[in-house]
């Protein structure tokens, strides 16, 4: 208890805010993919299901409420990165992967494995030990400051080394190995993320100036940062989608989760120098945290499709039928999935 007086004590009013933002969020999202998996069925159970190539859903009220669910959880989680820096907002992500797993298994009695839950056990002690031992935000009182702080030769070189791998993704890697080596997609969302989330808190920075009264709309730093938003998250969505498209869902998104967050806080290290106001062993901590999460990540996703049950062969068979019926094949994770069977 004396801990965490001493910790609530020192921590600065933005880091509580953006806390209480990053939780909310990743409540939002993960709630939004349980009442969307809602309405997919409820579509599903009346016209052509999604999984085979229908888009009856569209028509159905609850797929909607849960996409403006995911909605609301994106916008706080954009506000988060205004007041709290993003070593501590971008690990908390996983939280809303145990809210899914959660919920999935008291709503949909979908089955969560007994390693399942040590993973999500896992992401919540990680996601504890980062928050306890994050830094404080930077205080800034002006776009102007993060400008600056974004045109330093330490951020300048991250990004050319940032945007001279993804070039040579896109150009060279892409058109050979794609298709076959997952990451491909992968490697070029994640790095472009690092960059949308630093003009992301850029961006968010600015508004939340202007909001209390100090106009930041009109720099053209702000709107510079904007444009920068807009090119990132497009790139992102462009071969997220390729990835998600090609190869399974369930390797693509813990892969993706490392990378991207791995790459974020090195950005924000170098940009913000969130670390310049830490000790070592606050840093170490963080650390261990963040590779606590990700353990706990992996096991919640290499899990997700099995149940405890009296023998393996069980298992391997209702996981089997589930994808039959879904409509993928999953037996090979690092390949193409077919999805040309449409009726």
């Amino acid at each position: 208890m004396a801990a965490v007086r001493r910790w609530s004590e020192g921590m600065s009013s933005d880091n509580i805010k953006g806390l209480v933002l990053a939780i909310s969020s990743s409540l939002f999202i993960g709630a939004s993919f349980i009442v969307k998996k809602k309405g997919l069925k409820k579509a599903g159970a009346s016209g052509v299901r999604a999984g085979v190539g229908g888009y009856s859903y569209l028509l159905e009220p609850l797929w909607w409420f849960g996409m403006i669910t995911m909605v609301v959880g994106e916008i706080a989680n954009f506000a988060a990165y205004a007041f709290a820096p993003a070593i501590l907002v971008t690990p908390l992500g996983a939280l809303s992967i145990i809210i899914s797993a959660v919920l999935a298994h008291i709503i949909l009695r979908e089955k969560l494995h007994t390693f399942g839950i040590l993973g999500c056990a896992l992401c919540v002690v990680g996601s504890t030990t980062i928050v306890l031992h994050a830094p404080q935000e930077r205080q800034i009182e002006s776009v102007t400051e993060v400008w600056d702080l974004a045109t330093e030769p330490g951020f300048l070189f991250y990004t050319a080394l940032v945007l001279t791998a993804v070039f040579t993704l896109i150009f060279h890697f892409v058109p050979q190995y794609g298709q076959t080596h997952i990451m491909v997609y992968i490697g070029v969302c994640s790095l472009v993320g690092s960059i949308s989330v630093m003009s992301v808190k850029a961006l968010g920075i600015a508004l939340k100036l202007t909001f209390s009264g100090m106009n930041q709309l009109l720099y053209p730093q702000t709107w510079a940062f904007t444009l920068v938003v807009a090119s990132c998250v497009i790139t992102q969505m462009n071969y997220l989608n390729k990835a998600l498209d090609t190869f399974n869902t369930a390797v693509v998104s813990p892969i993706y989760y490392v990378m991207f967050t791995s790459l974020t806080i090195l950005a924000s290290v170098i940009m913000f120098k969130d670390w310049d106001r830490q000790t070592p062993t606050q840093i170490i901590t963080e650390m261990c945290g963040f590779i606590t999460i990700l353990s706990g990540t992996f096991l919640l996703h290499k899990t997700k499709d099995m149940v405890d049950g009296p023998s393996l062969t069980t298992s391997i068979s209702m996981r089997s039928l589930k994808h039959e019926e879904d409509g993928f094949d999953e037996s090979v994770p690092l390949k193409r999935q077919d999805t040309s069977r449409i009726p």
